[in-house]
């Protein structure tokens, strides 16, 4: 097949506009989510809501009433989708501007490298959550004693930020409590690994642990591997 000089021209032109376009897309991608919808916000900010369940069912309050029987569990990944989806949420809200908006998702994604808010409720018994209650995030399946458990940092300082409320709102069964964990160490080595599956977080209350787990974000792989030293 023959072409022509302004057939190429043409072919040259297009080429040339896709790939400006495409330019753009990515240039802008980072703040797709001020124009998310209501609907496409809210679903992307509920996402990565999980429930589970400390002790077991048995009542034991014969034996004892100085703890609850067991203790529902529901926790929160913050990835940055769920951060930004919660800005925009507020922002369509409020009627803040998308400086104001930056400003939400600004203030979040310092609070720490990942952060999981934890909704604990005490099922009979006392109804009271013991203060040395305690969270760690690791590979799925990691068994105890084995290295590569991340000490979560109790923040309770978070709940004054408005992003980190996430938007399923307040249940006032359960107490609502902001976990900080590293992902990189002081020299800047990866404290979990990228490339992991499945992440999960473990709660402990007394002699009981609670297991919730999450397919590992693409966001948080990509945090990891820009935080860690190459």
């Amino acid at each position: 097949m023959k072409i022509n000089s302004t057939s190429v021209i043409a072919l040259l032109f297009i080429f040339a506009c896709g790939a400006f376009v495409a330019a753009a897309q990515t240039t802008a991608n980072n703040e797709e989510y001020l124009s998310w919808t209501a609907a496409q916000a809210e679903n992307i900010g509920k996402a990565t809501r999980e429930k589970g369940k400390a002790g077991s069912s048995f009542d034991s309050r014969i034996i004892s009433t100085n703890k609850a029987i067991n203790y529902s569990l529901r926790a929160t990944l913050l990835t940055p989708e769920v951060i930004r989806a919660t800005a925009r949420v507020i922002q369509l809200r409020d009627r803040l501007t998308d400086d104001q908006t930056r400003r939400l998702v600004e203030d979040a994604e310092n609070a720490g490298d990942l952060v999981i808010m934890i909704e604990i409720n005490p099922n009979e018994g006392s109804g009271v959550v013991p203060l040395d209650w305690r969270a760690f995030l690791q590979p799925k399946g990691l068994k105890p004693g084995e290295a590569g458990a991340i000490t979560g940092v109790k923040a309770p300082h978070l709940r004054k930020v408005p992003v980190m409320n996430g938007l399923h709102g307040r249940n006032y069964d359960y107490d609502v409590f902001w976990v900080a964990f590293p992902l990189v160490d002081k020299d800047k080595k990866a404290l979990i690994s990228p490339d992991i599956a499945e992440i999960q977080l473990i709660v402990g209350i007394y002699n009981s642990e609670g297991r919730i787990s999450w397919r590992m974000p693409d966001s948080i792989k990509e945090k990891i591997k820009s935080m860690s030293k190459n």
